[in-house]
């Protein structure tokens, strides 16, 4: 049974930081590239970040210099480092993992919220 536990998510002011986890079982793990999508209220689900499984990153346009993400194969786990975080990041954060076009699994989401 596949498994993708996102955990990090919280509140927290304009300017801060916070680090998503999100660990994986049930698959293996160094074959998939792994992402990070946001889902605002009212707005379409949208790609933040990823990482091939070479570890090849990108990131959208609205999180580069500010958001990082990384990969630990040996524990399975992708994580994604905000800093400066901005009101406009506040989104239900869910980890992705796929490999090619049929394998691709989804967390159940983890909450963040930038406020003061």
């Amino acid at each position: 049974q596949v498994q993708l536990v996102e955990s990090g998510g919280g509140l927290v002011q304009p300017g801060g930081s916070l680090r998503l986890s999100c660990a994986a079982s049930g698959i293996t793990f160094r074959n998939y590239a792994m992402a990070w999508y946001r889902q605002a209220p009212g707005k379409q689900r949208e790609l933040v970040a990823a990482v091939s499984s070479g570890g090849n990153t990108n990131y959208a346009d609205s999180v580069k210099g500010r958001f990082t993400i990384s990969r630990d194969n040996a524990k399975t786990t992708v994580y994604l480092q905000m800093n400066s975080l901005e009101r406009e990041d506040t989104a239900v954060y869910y980890c992705n993992a796929h490999w090619g076009v049929r394998l691709d699994f989804w967390g159940q989401g983890t909450q963040v919220t930038i406020s003061s």
